[in-house]
């Protein structure tokens, strides 16, 4: 495995930190743009919070555990220097989108901007350790945490009292951005925490008996025979699995690491294409017909993380069923999303494996999966198998 760690090493700094460092950045207004073309050209100037703290943080990350590359720190402070400025509502509520100059356009009904603005600032303050960059993350975890019963808010297209359903998302994201905070929240805060957030992923949104990860629940926690309810998202459920290994491995919990390593296994083996390869977007687990359109499309981000956690499986369990996969999905991911002839990777591909779009950013794909996901493998399989420094 280590020479699969050098070619994600340098496929990362090679290829692709350089098509963002040169592609996405505003010198005019500040800030990043996102919607980049094939060849790094910019189709469009919105610009989106959740992807503006995104770049920030990997960034940030990048300069504290990599290299303390002046290059990287000047930009997460060009992408937090925009979004101190423009990013937020009078309450601190950071909205979806705005113009290239800063000005509001979407409200900010998507709770995820403020997740990634908390990661992305307190990823900052552990390479720049400002107190407002602390006041950010601290102020913009507890509003997620005030606002994650009903996220949206009176943004909710749905009727209270009919279906109330809870995602998985959220807890999902939590488990991450947790351990992520933990040099602003403090070890105690994140210790009382942890428990709650692994009841839900690993408990409340399970459906026994399947082995799957549901995408929504009822708000009880039970199961609701309707398309929201019966949908899986593959991708969701396995990178939330790699987010659990890193929890067992603070907590130092064998039986959990062992437990995420199943339950992500499943979502794979139930995910996978068997005709053409790859994994499906979204599913039905009754195997009724998805509501999505889109759902036999094969996004880049589920493939990249999936790669994550079969990585982290076979390091800290010994899995040789992590194994045997993540060179099966390595082999689809870096045949079919690589762009063999301009910098990135493309991000949508057809059922076939078809490049759908050209783009290599827009509203959704940032400076984000691709290079996490290429720094958490290479990292990750640079290790010896260390295969029993957990105890059950």
């Amino acid at each position: 495995m280590k020479h699969l760690a050098t070619l994600y090493k340098k496929e990362l700094l090679e290829n692709v930190l350089p098509f963002w460092t040169s592609n996405s950045r505003d010198e005019q207004h500040g800030g990043f743009f996102t919607c980049l073309d094939r060849y790094g050209k910019v189709f469009d100037t919105d610009k989106f919070m959740w992807l503006q703290g995104r770049e920030v943080w990997m960034f940030s990350m990048l300069y504290d555990k990599v290299d303390q590359n002046p290059l990287w720190k000047e930009m997460a402070l060009h992408g937090a220097t925009f979004m101190e400025k423009y990013g937020r509502d009078e309450q601190g509520n950071w909205y979806f989108s705005t113009t290239q100059e800063g000005q509001p356009l979407i409200q900010p009904y998507n709770i995820f901007s403020d997740c990634f603005a908390a990661m992305g600032f307190g990823a900052l303050y552990k390479i720049d350790p400002k107190p407002e960059y602390h006041a950010i993350a601290k102020d913009t975890f507890e509003n997620i945490l005030h606002r994650r019963k009903n996220p949206k808010g009176h943004y909710t297209k749905n009727v209270p009292g009919t279906r109330n359903l809870k995602n998985f998302a959220l807890p999902m994201i939590l488990c991450n951005l947790s351990l992520e905070l933990e040099h602003i929240l403090g070890s105690e805060k994140v210790n009382e925490f942890i428990p709650e957030v692994l009841e839900e992923v690993m408990h409340v949104f399970y459906l026994e008996g399947k082995g799957l990860i549901l995408e929504n629940v009822l708000e009880d926690g039970s199961f609701s025979d309707s398309f929201e309810g019966r949908l899986l998202n593959p991708g969701h459920a396995i990178e939330a699995m790699w987010f659990i290994m890193d929890l067992s491995v603070r907590l130092n919990d064998m039986t959990l690491a062992n437990k995420a390593m199943e339950i992500g296994l499943r979502m794979l083996e139930f995910g996978w294409d068997h005709q053409y390869g790859g994994i499906f977007y979204f599913m039905d687990v009754h195997n009724k017909p998805p509501q999505q359109l889109e759902w036999d499309q094969k996004l880049w981000w589920v493939h990249m993380e999936t790669l994550v956690f079969l990585a982290k499986g076979w390091q800290l369990t010994g899995s040789e069923a992590c194994k045997n996969w993540f060179e099966k999905v390595h082999a689809y991911t870096w045949k079919h999303f690589k762009d063999a002839e301009h910098p990135e990777w493309f991000g949508y591909l057809n059922r076939q494996g078809e490049p759908l779009l050209q783009l290599k950013g827009g509203k959704w794909k940032g400076c984000f999966h691709v290079p996490r996901a290429l720094y958490q493998v290479w990292q990750t399989l640079e290790k010896a198998p260390a295969f029993s420094y957990l105890e059950a």
